[in-house]
């Protein structure tokens, strides 16, 4: 049987930030992740708490619920989210051709000679049948 692709709807930008604050301090509070948003986003709790439940929804974040409160964890590997969103966007706007998303990242943003070297051991693996 084939393993059925995931349903999940695209995260907005908002969305991505609240994410990104779970992944980095893993199961949270909503008040916690308010706080780190806090100086960084013009948010209030509010508006916070209404991007958790949508975020939920979309079946990114999971919860547990301790006594009164409920601890958000990620129900994604950041790796695996980047990497959809990265196809997505390809896919979108570029016709799905990846040279084409490297060539323009690499004209704008530059690539360092570490890289370079990166990117060679990653074609190397890939070419070996290595890569994912």
């Amino acid at each position: 049987m084939a393993k059925r692709k995931s349903a999940r709807a695209p995260l907005s930008g908002a969305e991505w930030a609240v994410m990104n604050v779970v992944w980095e301090d893993g199961p949270m509070a909503a008040r916690d992740i308010y706080a780190r948003l806090e100086g960084e986003r013009p948010w209030g709790y509010a508006t916070v708490k209404t991007l958790i439940r949508r975020v939920v929804a979309k079946g990114w974040l999971e919860y547990d619920q301790v006594g009164n409160s409920f601890l958000y964890r990620a129900a994604v590997p950041r790796a695996k989210a980047v990497r959809r969103a990265v196809r997505e966007f390809t896919n979108r706007v570029l016709d799905g051709a990846m040279a084409s998303f490297v060539a323009y990242y690499a004209d704008d943003v530059g690539l360092t000679s570490e890289d370079l070297d990166q990117l060679e051991e990653i074609i190397r693996q890939h070419r070996k049948g290595e890569g994912d």
